[in-house]
């Protein structure tokens, strides 16, 4: 009896599996499907475990009641500022190294003496991390792993929140900075590794954002002294194309991150395709599968196609549900207009006329793309935005770091 009550439920089970499975092949056809079937499997063979972004040993000697005292070296006149970054793995396209890296750049050109670091809790390959840091992202200066054999330097910077817990813990000395790029506890759902962002900006380290934006949240919310320093844009490559013939408009659609907000997006475009069925649909920042609308699928471009991109469109959405990314910059220097959700990091941060602000509202955001591609005198208002960032270079963010820098160390030598 028991055997065949056992049989029956695995029956029961089966049957309705099978009809799930049926119904999913008819509304979403195959390749949504396989699609599904391997995120299942993905589940199914990653670790069950906590995923550790930080040595848990960092945490546990990051003691806040008893930070250390660090001794800082006078600045010296005619010798140069050192700084030991303390930097992540780097993988080729990230746009936070991009910007790490460049501004290491620029205060390399102008004599700094610069040190990379990587902190690596995942047991990566070190030399691969390296070689990748030259040949992407142009690095010459000297290269190492956080360890005990890291120098002294006249400051020490933190660039994402793990590294935050190793800088705490660090005794070599030199003024520690935290070079904040988003407000990263919005990375992960409320839980231990939320928190453990959120804590390392009670660290009393001096901060330098990418942004007003985070420069206020971080001293309301946290008492954190910082500096901002104003979002670049490389307009050797971003420029605007006269010659170029706009049919279509750009999606920054990288579903990987989150905070980007891609399914809301993709929803509005699904509206702007049956309101606007003759302008094209360009999506790019990673592969996506069958959408209900015809779009081209570019993925990840390079900076070169991605500028020849946006001179194609009209308008681009770009989203972010944190601070905002480098793409509505790089959209306004070819001449096409974002279309950017409306909130207070967004707009302090981009401060333009030409961006065009919506409520995250799928209608809404549609709307807005749809008021852009049919205005009156649209060449005008696109050359305009082209314009308007013309004078917008990595180099006046890298002279505020420098700035900031050298301010917060001479005011520590007056203390």
């Amino acid at each position: 009896m028991r055997v065949a009550m056992t049989l029956g439920r695995v029956y029961i089970q089966l049957d309705r599996r099978a009809r799930q499975l049926r119904h999913i092949l008819l509304r979403d056809g195959s390749g949504v499907f396989a699609t599904r079937v391997r995120s299942k499997l993905s589940d199914w063979i990653k670790p069950k475990g906590f995923t550790w972004h930080v040595f848990p040993e960092d945490v546990l000697r990051a003691d806040f009641t008893q930070p250390a005292m660090t001794n800082i070296p006078a600045l010296a006149e005619g010798s140069p500022i050192s700084i030991n970054w303390i930097v992540g793995p780097a993988g080729p396209g990230s746009g936070g190294h991009t910007t790490i890296f460049r501004m290491i750049q620029y205060l390399q050109q102008i004599g700094y003496d610069n040190r990379v670091y990587f902190y690596d809790p995942y047991g990566g390959d070190h030399q691969y991390y390296e070689k990748v840091a030259r040949l992407h992202y142009g690095i010459t200066c000297k290269i190492g792993k956080v360890g005990p054999e890291i120098e002294d330097a006249h400051a020490v910077v933190a660039t994402h929140w793990p590294s935050a817990y190793a800088v705490f813990n660090m005794r070599s000395a030199g003024k520690r900075f935290y070079f904040v790029q988003d407000y990263e506890p919005s990375f992960y759902p409320v839980g231990t590794n939320s928190v453990l962002a959120e804590n390392t900006y009670r660290m009393g380290f001096h901060g330098i954002t990418a942004g007003r934006w985070l420069t206020e949240k971080l001293a309301c919310e946290f008492g954190m002294t910082s500096d901002w320093f104003p979002f670049g844009c490389d307009t050797s490559r971003y420029r605007f194309d006269a010659s170029s013939k706009r049919k279509g408009v750009a999606f920054y659609a990288r579903a990987g991150t989150p905070r980007r907000a891609v399914e809301l997006g993709l929803l509005a475009l699904e509206l702007f395709a049956k309101r606007c069925p003759h302008i094209e649909l360009h999506l790019f920042g990673e592969e996506l599968g069958a959408l209900p609308f015809k779009f081209t699928n570019h993925g990840l471009v390079s900076p070169e196609k991605l500028a020849d991109i946006y001179n194609q469109c009209f308008a681009g959405l770009t989203l972010s549900l944190t601070n905002v990314s480098l793409v509505p910059h790089e959209m306004l220097a070819c001449g096409c207009i974002p279309v950017v959700n409306d909130a207070d990091h967004n707009r302090l941060v981009l401060d333009n006329p030409h961006v065009r602000y919506a409520p995250l509202l799928p209608h809404a955001l549609a709307d807005a793309l749809e008021a852009v591609v049919t205005m009156p005198d649209f060449e005008t208002e696109s050359r305009q935005a082209a314009e308007s960032v013309a004078s917008t270079s990595w180099d006046v963010a890298g002279a505020a770091i420098d700035s900031a820098l050298r301010r917060a160390l001479k005011t520590q030598q007056q203390t």
